[in-house]
């Protein structure tokens, strides 16, 4: 069995080694005949699974997609050719909210305005919507929701409309797929009308994708309202981002919100339990085998933890004042937002840090921290 896999999803030696030969491919680049006899296709939101990649593919039984949106993934397509396909919904949930709660905290302290007291608004209620604000709300915040579809499916939690939420709260965080057409569309949620809508001092995060900002739209506001604070993870025209928006950003990455270690292991750990769910054999290897040892595994903490005190223990999972430095210094070189997305191999999730036995007694501190992922 032959498995095109994508040169930068984690694990996937590790995993489907057992199960046929696998050849790694720049999935950015990929071409119809790479994929001409291929039994498995591995890939990530950077390639266009369509009938132009497969339609050589003609031994092709199984796609995989280590990633939460499917809007790279012609679905109905695959489902006419009787070709399996999964993604990896909720994957790196976990690692998008905690990216969000810790942008949130760096923005606290890089311009002295505590993060406590201030109201969030999260704009996508699905895995990572969630996931921040499980994070925002363990630490006491006013969590607003906004997710029209949701509430039209029946969700049972308190739902605002996009105009509430952007007239109360200090924060606005993204979190929806794309999707073009329909009531209730993402492409270009925030248009230049909807910016002008913002409250003064607001903060605004963008983790999902590009184009639910119309980024030209958002430079001439950034321009004229700097009081706005903006976090930037995704950007229009990836892997090309327009850099005069990278530097009016506060803090600018190449689509990493969600590459924790636990996020990359657990997407391609996803598609390797439903190949084998496909192929009817066992499967042999277990998500925690992956991972490797962390350096901190275990923090002693006083009777008392700051905000401050906070963002630093959040630093020793993940220090995102480093991936803004390297992403200025390489975004507008030629390969270069890839190549950083390719190396990062560092960060780790909440979870990876173990409190001290002795913290019980204190459950003022410990209650939050455990709430917020710390083990």
């Amino acid at each position: 069995m032959k498995i095109i896999a994508d040169e930068n999803m984690p694990y996937v030696e590790a995993l489907f080694g057992d199960l046929g030969e696998i050849e790694f491919v720049n999935g950015r680049n990929l071409t119809a005949v790479q994929v001409s006899d291929a039994d498995v296709l591995l890939v990530r939101s950077v390639t266009q699974v369509n009938a132009a990649l497969l339609d050589k593919a003609q031994k092709l039984k199984f796609v995989g997609s280590a990633t939460i949106g499917t809007d790279h993934v012609d679905v109905e397509y695959l489902n006419q050719r009787g070709i399996a396909f999964t993604n990896a919904p909720g994957c790196n949930a976990t690692a998008v909210g905690e990216f969000a709660f810790i942008a949130m905290l760096e923005l606290a302290q890089r311009f002295a305005k505590p993060l406590s007291g201030k109201v969030v608004g999260i704009v996508g209620a699905g895995n990572t919507g969630t996931a921040a604000a499980k994070c925002l709300e363990a630490y006491g915040l006013k969590v607003l929701l906004c997710d029209p579809v949701k509430a039209e499916q029946g969700d049972t939690r308190d739902f605002v409309s996009l105009d509430t939420l952007i007239a109360q709260a200090d924060i606005i965080s993204l979190h929806v797929p794309i999707t073009k057409e329909g009531e209730h569309k993402t492409w270009y949620l925030f248009d230049e009308a909807r910016l002008n809508q913002l409250k003064p001092n607001t903060w605004l995060l963008n983790c999902c994708r590009g184009e639910v900002i119309d980024n030209r739209a958002l430079i001439k506001f950034k321009q004229q309202r700097d009081d706005v604070k903006l976090v930037l993870d995704v950007w229009e025209g990836e892997p090309n981002p327009m850099a005069e928006l990278v530097s009016l950003a506060e803090f600018a990455t190449p689509h990493i919100a969600g590459y924790s270690l636990e996020g990359k292991a657990r997407g391609t750990f996803m598609l390797y339990q439903k190949l084998c769910d496909e192929l009817g054999v066992q499967a042999k290897q277990s998500l925690m085998s992956l991972l490797p040892p962390f350096q901190f595994s275990q923090i002693d903490l006083q009777d008392t933890l700051t905000e401050s005190q906070l963002l630093s223990l959040s630093r020793l999972v993940y220090d995102l004042r480093d991936d803004d430095v390297k992403f200025r210094q390489c975004f507008a070189t030629a390969a270069g937002f890839d190549q950083m997305r390719k190396n990062h191999t560092y960060r780790r999730e909440f979870s990876a840090i173990t409190l001290n036995s002795a913290l019980p007694q204190i459950p003022d501190i410990t209650k939050p921290l455990h709430s917020l992922g710390f083990r």
